[in-house]
């Protein structure tokens, strides 16, 4: 409509101005152009000269009116173009890695490798049964939410008041209480796509995430657990349990199948990151799904487990980092890795320590030799931040699998 075209050339709208800049070179282009075809070699040679100041108009006003429109779907303030290129040009040249876990532990992997490359798809579990997850579980028997929300915060690069949006946590007394915002969107997400995948799919174009955000299943899976006293427990927020040692997890139902996104990530994979997070109700229930397994270790990809730093309570009591590889191939394939990042820095705070012991945790003990004896490069490095917490730093975390993974590409190479 001509109302609509004219709407181009109000003021403010940052088009007119360079409009006619282009068109200005259009017509001194034309001016050179005729003097170019003179008899006379001074007009000729003033007519090259025009040619090119016109051409260099013509250049700078639709250079201009390019960068006018890309300008007006930026989140103002936000991002630069330069930062867009960046994103598009460099990080899509990044090797394709996929992470597998769940908790704070992989939101926490995501947060660095996503300034590494583009090509980043984090696999999820859905085995969470307690808190806001656990309650929307129950009530609209859909997958746990939790974890999937963490990753996509993690790879948000939307503004960073829709991240703390997706992590506000209800606190009032209200029926809401204890619910995360994010985790409702989800639920919301779903009851309108009417499908859990989708549901992550659009939720990631909200958060303009960087890379994908995968569920490693969409059956409603429960994890279960069987100690070596021979009781087991149905749960997974039930499952931790100081003074008994968890001897097997497995899923109910057993026959859980993977979502294909999943599969296909795998299969294209250069590099497949497990952990860190809770051993066996983070990691390990992804291996459970039995074709996600196997994808993984038929898979070419270099495939490293990033071990924690800390032991967990009612969990991994006392357990080395060559007791977690035991407990991954115990529970998928001897061939699912081929390294084994651990930490080596000692924890040098007596008050973290103290307030750990007290819970029952304690570091990791990196046993290097008896993770090569398993047949597994061992890599053992400073890794961790200690604050309130002790935990894996993500600026360190992430130059050492960058170190790592970019030597096996130029090894395989």
């Amino acid at each position: 409509m001509p109302s609509n075209l004219l709407k181009w050339l109000y003021p403010g709208m940052r088009i007119k101005r360079w409009l006619s800049v282009a068109a200005a070179g259009v017509l001194i282009v034309g001016f050179g152009a005729l003097a170019v075809g003179s008899s006379f070699w001074q007009v000729r040679a003033l007519g090259v000269v025009i040619l090119i100041c016109g051409i260099s108009l013509i250049v700078l006003g639709i250079g201009k009116l390019i960068v006018s429109f890309i300008t007006l779907f930026l989140p103002e303030g936000e991002r630069e173009l330069v930062n867009i290129l960046y994103e598009k040009r460099f990080l899509e040249r990044g090797p394709k890695i996929v992470t597998v876990g769940g908790g704070h532990g992989l939101s926490n992997l995501l947060l660095g490798l996503k300034d590494y490359t583009a090509n980043l798809t984090a696999i999820v579990t859905v085995a969470d049964s307690g808190g806001s997850s656990g309650r929307l579980r129950e009530e609209f028997n859909i997958v746990a939410p939790g974890d999937i929300r963490n990753c996509l915060v993690a790879l948000a690069d939307a503004p960073k008041l829709m991240g703390e949006l997706f992590q506000f946590r209800f606190s009032t007394a209200s029926q809401l209480d204890g619910h995360n915002f994010g985790n409702l969107f989800l639920t919301a997400m779903v009851q309108v796509t009417g499908d859990f995948e989708k549901a992550v799919k659009e939720s990631s174009k909200v958060l303009a995430i960087r890379g994908h955000v995968v569920p490693a299943t969409v059956s409603n899976v429960q994890l279960v657990a069987e100690y070596e006293d021979g009781t087991v427990t149905e749960g997974e927020a039930r499952i931790p349990k100081p003074g008994l040692r968890i001897k097997t997890v497995f899923l109910k139902p057993e026959d859980a199948q993977p979502t294909q996104d999943a599969l296909s990530a795998i299969e294209q994979a250069d590099v497949i990151i497990l952990g860190p997070g809770s051993l066996y109700t983070s990691v390990i229930p992804n291996l459970l799904i039995k074709r996600i397994s196997d994808a993984i270790s038929s898979s070419h990809a270099y495939k490293v487990y990033v071990c924690n730093v800390m032991t967990q309570p009612g969990e991994t009591d006392r357990y080395s980092a060559s007791e977690h590889l035991e407990a991954i191939v115990k529970h998928s394939r001897p061939d699912i890795l081929n390294a084994c990042l651990m930490n080596s820095a000692e924890v040098t705070s007596a008050e973290a320590l103290a307030r750990y012991e007290r819970e029952g945790s304690f570091p990791v003990v990196g046993d290097i030799a008896k993770v090569e004896d398993m047949g597994f490069e061992a890599v053992a490095k400073d890794l961790i931040s200690v604050n309130d917490y002790v935990r894996h730093d993500s600026e360190k975390l992430t130059k050492e699998l960058i170190t790592l993974i970019e030597k096996n590409r130029v090894i395989r190479r």
